[in-house]
Order: C-alpha cells, then structure tokens, then sequence
C-alpha cells in the first residue's frame, strides 16, 4: 500500500527524533541536512525529495538503526513498495541505489572508505563491502545511479548536529509538486 504525503509527515513527526544510528543528529535532522545539501547544489526537485526520503526505511520499521547489528537492515529496499504510485522512479531509484553507492564509492575513489563514519564502515561490510571492478562499473551503468552516488554524498555529510535547516514542512511542498 502506498504512503501519502501525509503519511511520510506523520512518519517523520512522530519517529524522526530518534538519533540517526550512533551519530550525533536525529532522523529527522539527517534527512533535513540531505535534502538541504541536494538543494544547495541544485539537484533536481525528485533527487532533493530523495535525499530526503532516503533512509525512510529506517522509519518505517520498528527497530533503531545501530551501530551494533549485527545484519544489514535493507533499508534501501523497505520503503520502494510504498513509495511506488506517489512518486516516480527519479526520486526511488536513488532511494534504492544509495547503498550500492556507497559500495562504488569505496570501490572507485581513493580514501573514500577512510572519510566515512565508525557506523558507516560497519554498515558496509554488512552490506557487502566494496564493489569489484564489474561490479562498480554494472552499476554506474544504470539508470539513477549517478544520482545515486550524489545522495550518498550527501548522506555522508548530513550528520552535523545543531544544522539550522529549511523544516519539514518546506519539503512537504516540493514532496507534493514531484508526486504523480
């Protein structure tokens, strides 16, 4: 079943304060910060509501996204199915891809891995470590993925604590103009 707009606020609302893993911002503030990082470099509307959507996975299950688990949450993949029928695959496609990201990264760019965070470096190893060199280049071949590499940009930066931020309500706009 698809998630209105509403339904995403709600969700931001009333679990976006619980801290963002082992950093230091909430939820809610992770998702503002990467939604306002895409903004400043002028992404298209649908790659901003995906930077702010991106880790809508974690919200949606009734589980704290932590450092020590143990197994990959898939949080990529939990929110595709509810996103489908309200926005289009420009803004979940690089919600998908953004782990996958993460992984090319690491495998395409010296000192990437050495600039992420302890709970990033533990997620990715959960989550299949660095991509081989067919791997890296199978996925930069398809489509969204380069908008899924700037998300994981992003991502990776959207962790200051005390960022002042447009609000929740600013997206809500852009949310309902990029929907179908």
């Amino acid at each position: 079943m698809a998630l209105a707009i509403e339904d995403i606020t709600a969700l931001f609302e009333s679990r976006g304060a619980q801290l963002y893993g082992s950093e230091a911002v909430s939820q809610l503030d992770h998702a503002l910060q990467c939604a306002q990082l895409a903004e400043h470099w002028g992404a298209q509307p649908e790659l901003v509501i995906a930077s702010l959507l991106h880790d809508l996975g974690h919200l949606l299950v009734d589980q704290p996204h932590e450092i020590d688990n143990d197994t990959d949450d898939v949080h990529q993949f939990i929110p595709v199915p509810f996103l489908r029928g309200v926005f289009s695959d420009a803004v979940i496609e690089p919600i998908r891809l953004h782990v996958d990201a993460k992984r090319y990264l690491c495998a395409t760019e010296a000192g990437y891995w050495e600039h992420l965070s302890p709970a990033s470096k533990h997620s990715l190893e959960l989550q299949g470590g660095p991509f081989d060199a067919d791997a890296a280049l199978a996925f930069i071949a398809r489509p969204h993925a380069t908008e899924a590499v700037l998300l994981r940009r992003w991502d990776d930066l959207a962790k200051t604590p005390g960022l002042p931020t447009p609000g929740l309500a600013h997206y809500v706009r852009l949310m309902r103009d990029c929907s179908l």
